[in-house]
């Protein structure tokens, strides 16, 4: 009979962010490994500006190391805690941002990779959505982003945005269907098409 394997269990994240207070860098490259690019991806969605995400994603794991000295374990989850900093960094930025250039003026990303026809109608997609979601209210748009981009459940929407579920259900049902209406004239022109 065959021995079972040791199973890996990851280290919770809070228990990094603590062992990184006191003097662990290997923890602080774990969380970073674990969050960062999904923290990156957060804020590119919402800011549709390289340059600007990784401002902020850096700004917000500077954050999360500034406060892992008084991080009390179970009070709250640190992925809860970075998606919540980071969107109220894009927040801030949005509200700058809007005040001084249109939604237009915003450049597409480069991507740096050759421009073949399914790579540029997944970018046509995607800048189509990003610009379908800033014509929606910010908090309709970051329900949204967190519960279908990002795949984050209702209850954690909730503690981010610090709202209720209801709330959060309400906004992302609303935001949906305005997204839907917004979409609905581009479907030949991003490459769906009905059967």
């Amino acid at each position: 009979m065959k021995a079972a394997p040791d199973l890996i269990v990851p280290v919770p994240d809070d228990a990094l962010l603590i062992a990184f207070a006191n003097g662990d860098a290997a923890a602080a490259r774990d969380l970073a490994t674990r969050y960062l690019p999904r923290v990156l991806a957060q804020a590119m969605r919402m800011l549709a500006d390289l340059a600007e995400a990784e401002d902020v994603a850096q700004d917000a794991m500077i954050r999360l190391w500034k406060i892992a000295p008084d991080w009390r374990q179970g009070e709250a989850q640190v992925s809860t805690w970075l998606y919540r900093v980071v969107a109220n960094l894009c927040t801030d930025r949005l509200r700058k941002r809007r005040g001084t250039i249109a939604i237009d003026a915003v450049t597409e990303p480069a991507d740096g990779r050759p421009g073949a026809v399914a790579h540029m109608q997944t970018n046509a997609r995607l800048v189509a959505l990003a610009d379908a979601l800033a014509q929606l209210p910010e908090r309709q748009a970051q329900a949204v982003a967190l519960r279908h981009l990002e795949g984050l459940a209702n209850p954690e929407i909730a503690q981010i945005m610090d709202i209720s579920v209801r709330s959060v259900e309400s906004l992302t049902a609303r935001g949906k269907r305005a997204l839907a209406h917004i979409m609905a004239g581009r479907k030949a022109e991003l490459g769906y098409y009905d059967d």
